[in-house]
Order: structure tokens, then C-alpha cells, then sequence
């Protein structure tokens, strides 16, 4: 029987939202507020569908994470646009696994690590917002990159790619902190998509076109 675990403590409330969504939701109630109390009903009902589908959009579901011995779990809701080694890239010495996982704007926005380790290095790039879902956004687009050392001491780089809506990139980690798989790490605001770069060895287990979740589908195991 497969065993999971928590990477965060479960949320105690019944539709956890997560921190980000905070302001704009508290906007958006009193701005609906204020449109009720006027007595203007079809801007005031327009004001509470506004408002829900904010809270919907910054939902935090909790999430099992799988404790297999050298699982990667996705970072990302969302679906994996591409799955192939490639010989060099930006952010980790060598060739790579590279993992992309595009999220739409109902997916679940909130990012999370997808092996434990030690942050060696957080670096931001500005850039464009196309489509994120376009290969070239890759490294056009505006994007942070956290590059993870594990316990084997391999290197993996976590890049939250800016997309055509999106416009801000949430990361909350620092520098030589050390993260557990499955942890919540930041968010990506309106679509955007994930980019994972893995030792090229390591055993892929999705496929083009895979709908993940972040924290409980196992992307690949480290070998």
C-alpha cells in the first residue's frame, strides 16, 4: 500500500485560500458591500461573482505527498506540455529532464517543491509574457529559478515561468533553507506554467498531455 505524508500542516478551515488572495477578495466583498448598500442589485450581484471567482481562483487545497524513495512530484496543477532530455540549459550543469506543466487560469495556482534539499539559489529574470504554453516562453519570458541541491547532492532547478495574463511571480523561499517534497512554495497569479529540470537520468512517469497535481502526482524517481 502506497504511503503519503504531509509536506504542510493541514489548513483549518473548510476552503483554505491561500495569503495572496487575501487582499484582493477583502476588496472585492466591500466594494460589493457598498454596491448592496446603495441599492445598484445588478452591480452588487456582478461584485459577489467577481469576488467568488477571486476566492476560487487563489483556492490552497491541502495535499497527501507520496513518500516513495526518490519520487519527484509535480510543482504545478495543470497539464505537462513536454517530457525530453535536453543536452544543456541555463540553470543546472549538463544535460536535463525538463518537465513543463502549463497551468490555465482554473487551475490550482499555488506551486510546490518537488523534491526535498537545500536551495542553492533563487534568481529572477525579467522578460515578455507570451503564451506560456509556447515553447519559447521558456526563456523569454519573465521567470524565477530556484535550484535545489538533494541529499545525493544532485542539482534540480524549479522555474516559475510568467505567462500571456499572468503578471506575478510569488516565491517564498530564501537561500540555504532547506524544503521537504510537496512543500508550498509560492504561486504564479492568472496561468502561467512550471518548468522542472531533472538529472537525465531520472525515470519519467507521465507522459505529454497528463493532467498533474501539485504535491501528489509523482512526475518521475531519481535513480
Amino acid at each position: 500500500m502506497e504511503k503519503f505524508s504531509w509536506a504542510d500542516s493541514p489548513n483549518q478551515t473548510a476552503f483554505p485560500v491561500a495569503k495572496p488572495g487575501y487582499p484582493l477578495i477583502f476588496a472585492g466583498a466591500f466594494i460589493t458591500a457598498i454596491l448592496a448598500l446603495l441599492g445598484m442589485a445588478i452591480p452588487a450581484l456582478i461584485g459577489l461573482a467577481a469576488t467568488i471567482g477571486i476566492c476560487w481562483f487563489f483556492r490552497d487545497p491541502d495535499r497527501v505527498v507520496p513518500v516513495a524513495p526518490g519520487a519527484v512530484v509535480s510543482p504545478a496543477d495543470g497539464k505537462v506540455i513536454l517530457a525530453r532530455v535536453e543536452e544543456d540549459n541555463p540553470y543546472i550543469p549538463g544535460p536535463a529532464l525538463k518537465i513543463s506543466v502549463f497551468m490555465n487560469v482554473f487551475n490550482v495556482h499555488v506551486n510546490r517543491t518537488p523534491h526535498a534539499g537545500e536551495v542553492t539559489g533563487i534568481e529572477y529574470f525579467p522578460g515578455k509574457f507570451l503564451a506560456a504554453n509556447k515553447d519559447e516562453a521558456t526563456e523569454a519570458n519573465e521567470r524565477n529559478v530556484v535550484v535545489i541541491r538533494m541529499e545525493t547532492g544532485r542539482m534540480m532547478a524549479v522555474v516559475q515561468v510568467a505567462g500571456l495574463v499572468a503578471r506575478r511571480i510569488i516565491c517564498g523561499l530564501q537561500t540555504g533553507q532547506t524544503v521537504l517534497r510537496g512543500q508550498r512554495f509560492g504561486m504564479i497569479c492568472f496561468g502561467s506554467r512550471l518548468d522542472l529540470y531533472l538529472p537525465p537520468d531520472t525515470e519519467l512517469n507521465v507522459s505529454r498531455g497528463q493532467k498533474t497535481q501539485a504535491g501528489t502526482t509523482i512526475l518521475g524517481y531519481l535513480k
